[in-house]
């Protein structure tokens, strides 16, 4: 709104802005709110012990240190004792599966579709080689 004497004939103009201006203010709020109610996303890079390793994976002690020792499993070992880390232990057990992670429809759909591909008919090239001038 601009600093000008307002009418009486002005009114419906200003409080038409006014409500548009409310509006807009109310709608920056509900998507803030949305925004911060999102939730946050957990830190998966916790160093964990071996005990909380074997606890987390449930894979028994000697074939935990087992794998620690050949360098299977990522760890490291900056003392006396192993440190392992959340996120890499599920990247490991993520690559280590035997049955593959199960897709989606549409996975399964883009899947098919790329192995696929149409391939041209020799029938068609033969007509095509017979057409074109020379």
């Amino acid at each position: 709104m601009q600093n000008e004497n307002l009418t009486f004939n002005d009114l419906p103009q200003v409080v038409a802005q006014l409500r548009d201006e409310v509006m807009g203010m109310r709608a920056m709020l509900s998507r803030q709110q949305a925004e911060s109610s999102k939730p946050v996303k957990e830190n998966r890079h916790k160093p964990m012990t071996v005990d909380e390793a074997i606890e987390y994976t449930h894979i028994p002690r000697g074939t935990m240190y087992m794998k620690l020792e050949d360098g299977t499993i990522p760890a490291t070992k900056p003392g006396r004792r192993w440190i392992l880390y959340q996120d890499e232990l599920d990247k490991w057990l993520e690559t280590k599966r035997r049955n593959s992670v199960p897709m989606t429809a549409d996975e399964e759909n883009d899947t098919i579709l790329a192995s696929h591909k149409r391939k041209p008919d020799k029938h068609d090239w033969q007509n095509e080689a017979d057409t074109s001038p020379t």
